[in-house]
């Protein structure tokens, strides 16, 4: 709890902003429980009103003294890592709505991080995931198989695919989709995604509507994150495959193996839908380090007896 009603009131102005701004409501709440972790040590910290004028002479010791307290909690490097990116959006706002410019904030650093590689299913495993996809109700195996032809064959995002209407099928050979925060990409769709779709749409028993959802549970209602989710859990365990393996993973796949083909970095970057291209490049990195894997176990000059 924040016991100071001028620091609650600019930060809700904040994530105000941030909504406007077009910001995910995911992102907002983190953004609202790290701040608001921030600001609840600081009144505790200095034991008294936590005004603009406090806020605004934090020094380079206060700011160490939050960092510790976060780890003496049992804050992973990550999470203190996307706190602290938090808490410099809070006064890079306050920069331009207040002017308050505090260079102690500015200039903290947080832990350095090894960068978090993604685990990407094989090509064969992925393949037979797609195959193993089976139903009792013929229209939902149809559905289960196009929603993760289009997670792997287009590299879309679960939300993405699963906010698609009904009156955007039949999927056309390049298709405009809304990304995160709302930004619009345009994806090449696979000759199997779409007649994916398509024979989904032909065994589905419910009349769609144009405006309404593209894919539909068994009560009629917008297929939800969760079902796909626990269809993945199903088929890794049939397939022995790690917890890695996740709807998200099939976009990691579509990155990594369309780097391994030959794609282009810049390329890959517009159909993810990156905002930045050091997003992308750390397909680079793990395309490296399977290629140092496969050189180490089949290089003659690697095995030693």
């Amino acid at each position: 709890m924040i016991g100071a009603p001028q620091a609650v009131n600019l930060m809700q102005r904040w994530l105000d902003a941030a909504q406007v701004a077009g910001k995910s409501s995911k992102t907002i709440e983190a953004y609202r429980r790290d701040v608001s972790g921030f600001l609840g040590f600081l009144t505790r910290y200095h034991g008294g009103e936590l005004g603009l004028s406090v806020l605004a002479g934090l020094t380079i010791t206060d700011m160490r003294a939050w960092m510790a307290h976060m780890r003496g909690q049992g804050l992973s490097g990550r999470s203190l890592a996307r706190a602290l990116s938090a808490v410099k959006g809070f006064y890079s706002w306050l920069h331009r709505a207040e002017g308050v410019d505090n260079p102690a904030v500015a200039a903290m650093r947080g832990p350095k991080l090894k960068p978090r590689l993604p685990r990407p299913v094989e090509v064969a495993d992925a393949r037979e995931l797609l195959a193993r996809v089976e139903h009792k109700e013929a229209w939902v195996e149809a559905r289960d198989t196009a929603v993760l032809l289009l997670l792997y064959g287009c590299g879309m995002r679960v939300s993405e695919a699963l906010g698609l209407n009904r009156g955007q099928a039949p999927l056309p050979e390049v298709l405009r989709i809304l990304g995160k925060g709302r930004k619009e990409r345009i994806l090449p769709v696979l000759p199997v995604a779409r007649e994916g779709v398509a024979s989904y749409l032909r065994a589905c028993p419910y009349d769609l509507s144009e405006d309404g959802p593209l894919f539909i549970g068994v009560r009629g209602k917008r297929l939800g994150a969760r079902a796909v989710q626990k269809l993945m859990e199903n088929l890794r365990r049939q397939l022995g495959l790690p917890s890695t393996a996740t709807p998200h993973a099939l976009r990691h796949s579509f990155a990594t193996h369309l780097l391994e083909a030959g794609g282009d970095l810049r390329t890959i970057q517009e159909l993810l839908g990156h905002a930045s291209l050091s997003t992308t490049q750390v397909y680079t990195h793990l395309d490296q380090t399977r290629l140092m894997e496969v050189y180490e176990q089949s290089h003659p000059a690697a095995k030693r007896t």
